[in-house]
């Protein structure tokens, strides 16, 4: 669908974009993705851009809008965050798999690293509406890298930062933290988003404390829905068998303890089909 941007502020290190996507906002939820062609019809970009949805909106005054955060790492995503307001995007949403509400209220911990914390914002709102206590942790290599603190915490009961480098919050990484926070608060589930090596390091620590853990997983994605391959990974499944997934439409949401985090880009022996 052509996307109307009707909103693009620069948030410290990044840019918060509103778009207009009439009654497709009802139809996406916390984990969901977005991906966007980019550089324009004359550009040699052909690939699209995958990006976690911040907050999805169904009515307002542009109508149904889906928000996303972006980092102006790359040429596709600079050229998305210079975009003027009214410009128009091509855009296929929502995309993948959403994180599982419970259907009784937990007490839920989400855990986000910089940008990649987007999807966590509209989750904590979801399961707030479902009687959940929520807690929060953030981090960071640095402050200004640690998206919009300020509202997170207004967001949760408890919001902890970290950095690497002590600027904001306890210095040092997210899972120092993790232990504490999840016997004093007596955490029930663990939401994730961010870097792969975090994201398996928060397994690890869940696992640890006999607590479920369901990530947002970031494996590059070309196409978005499920043709390319390029964003496979080995998960086990129910039946123990390991499989090679795309994290496009089999995730990007999953459960961290099925995901086989140290094959380090390999086929793991014993994987179905290998």
């Amino acid at each position: 669908m052509q996307a109307e941007l009707v909103s693009n502020k620069r948030v410290g290190a990044y840019h918060h974009m509103s778009f207009s996507v009439g009654d497709l906002a009802s139809q996406a939820l916390p984990g969901n993705f977005v991906a966007i062609a980019v550089g324009g019809e004359a550009s040699s970009m052909i690939l699209r851009r995958a990006f976690a949805i911040y907050r999805s909106t169904e009515k307002g005054p542009q109508g149904g809008l889906i928000e996303l955060i972006v980092a102006p790492h790359g040429q596709g995503s600079r050229w998305l965050t210079n975009l003027p307001v009214n410009s128009t995007v091509d855009m296929v949403a929502p995309l993948g798999t959403h994180f599982g509400i419970p259907t009784e209220p937990v007490r839920a911990l989400l855990v986000g690293g910089g940008y990649g914390s987007a999807p966590l914002f509209g989750l904590a709102e979801l399961l707030k509406s479902r009687g959940c206590r929520v807690d929060m942790v953030l981090g960071a290599s640095t402050a200004n890298k640690i998206y919009a603190p300020l509202e997170g915490k207004r967001a949760v009961s408890s919001l902890t930062i970290t950095t690497d480098d002590g600027s904001m919050g306890v210095q040092g990484q997210i899972t120092d933290v993790l232990p504490e926070i999840i016997t004093d608060k007596e955490i029930e589930i663990i939401y994730s988003c961010g870097p792969m090596g975090m994201l398996q390091a928060i397994t690890q620590v869940s696992e640890q404390f006999g607590v479920m853990h369901q990530c947002a997983v970031e494996e590059a994605m070309a196409c978005g829905i499920g043709v390319c391959m390029t964003c496979v990974l080995p998960v086990t499944g129910e039946d123990g068998v390991t499989r090679m997934l795309r994290s496009c439409i089999d995730g990007p949401v999953m459960d961290g303890s099925k995901v086989i985090w140290d094959s380090k880009r390999k086929i793991p022996e014993g994987t179905f089909g290998a």
